[in-house]
């Protein structure tokens, strides 16, 4: 104790800053969802401009990762966050005052910028203040934090929106920046770098346990991407869904990935980071076609919920396991870890809906499912003389 403050204060000032930076960013990512259909009104925009104002941020991210890896890894976290700060209030601020299409485009790209230099530091930020022990469950309450965003920004931009205009969700957006600059900025506590190694890509790649749960992370990825691209349409199609109705089947999914994600991290602490991702890999075999083959809509959201927790048992002990194999080398090079999670996971995202699209095309969606959930268990027979 040193006045009246508990030991372990830095280690929950940790969380709490990473939690809402997490938070702030995914929310912030998601207030223009709703709102593309009205900048593509009044810009005049075609559907391959929408996508790429949608994908830039995407493209920075990917671009963005390595080198905020190893700048996070060499200059500390909390640099790198507070850069990634700037970057984010001044997108903030252009979405809401900008009219000019090439405008958007260099704010969203800045905004995936932004987001690697959230992301990357923040995990290698709970990475040094929390043992193996208690990684799985500091980084799925971080994840937690963020679905949370999720599920909040879509349908707040677009209130907002319809009842002061579109700048609002922004304004608001600005709002949140300020916050989440308060606690980088004055609460971000700083571990200085421990002795030992920065380990190079190659080396972390050639880590059989890093390949091995860096291609759960695409797997995990890439079973959101690919229901996400695959299902509306059977949604709409066999059951009649509506927009609503759709959106509230994903809503669903994403509240059960939510809750789900620290228990599961937690779960990963205790019983190994191998027997969660097991269990995931069994999971997700089994109940990947239920979706295209149940018939009442209530019985898909069920669906829906075991396939959120589906992708927690398969994404939470991801993170923490590469972060052990880092430490295990005696290293803290956590962000260059991270960031081939990072590459991973966009990878998934981008070969889910390919992939998906492929299938359906000619096997028609429950077969594809059907298939793609093999594909789970192909990746479980992969496990094989690995343990922990």
């Amino acid at each position: 104790m040193m006045g009246g403050m508990p030991r372990f204060r830095p280690k929950t000032l940790a969380l709490a800053v990473t939690a809402l930076a997490f938070h702030v960013d995914t929310l912030l990512y998601y207030l223009l969802v709703p709102l593309l259909p009205a900048y593509a009104r009044e810009l005049r925009l075609n559907q391959m401009e929408v996508g790429i104002l949608f994908g830039s941020y995407a493209v920075a991210l990917l671009l963005a990762t390595v080198p905020l890896a190893v700048l996070t890894d060499r200059f500390g976290r909390r640099r790198p966050m507070l850069w990634g700060l700037a970057g984010l209030g001044v997108t903030t601020l252009v979405f809401a005052f900008s009219h000019q299409f090439w405008l958007l485009v260099l704010a969203r790209t800045l905004q995936g910028v932004a987001g690697a230099a959230t992301w990357l530091p923040g995990m290698a930020l709970l990475a040094d203040h929390f043992p193996s022990g208690e990684r799985g469950r500091a980084m799925g309450t971080a994840f937690a934090a963020a679905n949370l965003g999720v599920l909040a920004g879509p349908p707040l931009s677009g209130f907002l929106a319809q009842q002061a205009g579109p700048s609002a969700p922004f304004l608001l957006g600005a709002v949140l920046v300020a916050l989440d600059a308060a606690g980088r900025a004055f609460l971000l506590p700083e571990v200085a770098a421990a002795p030992g190694p920065r380990l190079p890509f190659r080396q972390l790649l050639a880590n059989p346990v890093v390949r091995l749960f860096s291609g759960a992370m695409t797997l995990g990825s890439g079973l959101w991407a690919l229901l996400e691209s695959m299902l509306p349409l059977d949604m709409d199609r066999r059951l009649g869904l509506s927009a609503t109705g759709i959106g509230l089947c994903f809503a669903a999914a994403a509240l059960s990935h939510t809750f789900t994600s620290p228990l599961m991290g937690r779960l990963s602490d205790r019983a190994g980071r191998l027997p969660v991702l097991r269990i995931g890999l069994v999971l997700a075999a089994l109940l990947l076609p239920l979706p295209a083959l149940l018939p009442k809509a209530w019985m898909v959201v069920g669906a829906m919920m075991a396939l959120g927790a589906t992708a927690s048992f398969l994404m939470s002990p991801c993170s923490p396991a590469v972060a052990d194999q880092v430490e295990r080398l005696g290293s803290q090079s956590f962000a260059s870890a991270f960031s081939i999670l990072n590459l991973a996971y966009a990878v998934g995202m981008m070969v889910g809906p390919l992939a998906g699209g492929a299938l359906v095309e000619g096997l028609g969606l429950p077969m594809a499912l059907g298939v793609s959930g093999l594909g789970f268990g192909a990746f479980l027979l992969a496990t094989r003389g690995f343990s922990g």
